[in-house]
């Protein structure tokens, strides 16, 4: 009888080859990054290292491995690494009951607090299943991403594995190292923190259509010539108006046109660039410069629920955000 050979495992990818197949994941480990961490920047050098672990350990990977649950192990651990700060990335409606416009602005606080945005030309891959892509959106959304930073780190990796993307259990015991009856322990409980979570829906957004377009029309129109009336009207009652670095947060239509009519006068005059941020519209502000022109003050996230406006993030930290997401550093007058 002849003997059987036991055939040699298929060499590591070369160098040259592995470069091209890192890149083609970066926008979905970006993407997973993201929801770990909650920071752009982060997520970005999250995959970065990721990368150059993959690169220092391309001796040891086994060529009968899936390259994609290699690097999937390999970002996680960098994650898991990178969330040891106390402190989880928030937004304003997290941290305080909402204020009044009469308060005025608090003091700044650090950048490390806010959960911050995203394009989505970073992390939804291009030219993949359609619903993949859906998922993809709506698992970036602030509140969604907002709501993992509740739980701990490894339970939010068994939620992400599971729920969106999609991995079975037994794929994610592997990859953690532990049990499939812990992770559906795991599983078991995120869902339960997140359920608990307010600011999270159930049902998903829905998908941009002509009436949609249309709201974003009239708001862009009613914010540009500052109408209050023609811009509340546009607002859920209950919708939360927000500006980070700063915890204050606003809810009533009242402390809305207050707030506009007199702190935040010198918007008057603004204009809005078109881009997209965590699954949903969003526009760069630029108002009008004491040197001329306009100026870049905030990254704008609009939240639509039905045929309202659900809630409105200012992220005024625009020297970061704007070359992030390909804004103009200034706008001719």
């Amino acid at each position: 009888m002849t003997e059987l050979i036991a055939q040699p495992a298929p060499p590591a990818p070369a160098a040259h080859v592995l470069e091209p197949q890192l890149e083609a994941h970066r926008a979905e480990l970006v993407g997973y990054c993201y929801r770990m961490l909650g920071s752009a920047f982060e997520a970005e050098d999250a995959v970065q290292e990721t990368f150059v672990r993959a690169w220092r350990g391309l001796d040891r990977f086994e060529g009968r491995a899936q390259l994609r649950s290699w690097l999937y192990r390999i970002a996680t651990n960098v994650c898991l690494d990178m969330s040891t700060a106390p402190q989880r990335r928030a937004r304003p409606m997290d941290l305080r009951p909402a204020g009044t416009a009469d308060q005025g602005l608090p003091a700044p606080l650090p950048e490390t607090t806010w959960l911050e945005p995203i394009p989505d030309s970073r992390v939804v891959p291009t030219g993949g299943d359609p619903a993949d892509v859906i998922v993809a959106r709506e698992s970036i959304r602030l509140a969604f991403v907002a709501a993992l930073q509740h739980l701990p780190p490894r339970q939010r990796a068994v939620l992400i594995l599971r729920e969106v993307l999609r991995w079975r259990a037994e794929e994610v015991a592997e990859l953690l190292e532990t049990t499939v009856a812990s992770v559906n322990s795991a599983l078991q409980r995120a869902r339960a923190t997140l359920a608990a979570s307010k600011g999270v829906h159930s049902e998903p957004s829905e998908p941009m259509d002509d009436e949609k377009r249309a709201l974003l029309e009239r708001y862009v129109d009613a914010f540009e010539r500052y109408d209050m009336d023609a811009l509340t009207a546009l607002l859920h009652e209950d919708a939360t108006w927000s500006m980070p670095p700063y915890d204050l947060w606003l809810q009533t239509h009242l402390d809305i046109v207050k707030w506009c009519l007199g702190p935040g006068i010198g918007c008057r005059g603004s204009r809005l660039v078109a881009t997209t941020a965590n699954g949903s519209p969003a526009f760069g502000q630029y108002k009008p410069s004491p040197d001329g022109g306009l100026e870049p003050w905030s990254l704008q996230v609009i939240e639509m629920s039905g045929d309202r406006i659900a809630g409105i993030s200012f992220f005024l930290d625009t020297a970061r955000f704007f070359p992030l997401f390909g804004l103009p550093a200034h706008l001719d007058g």
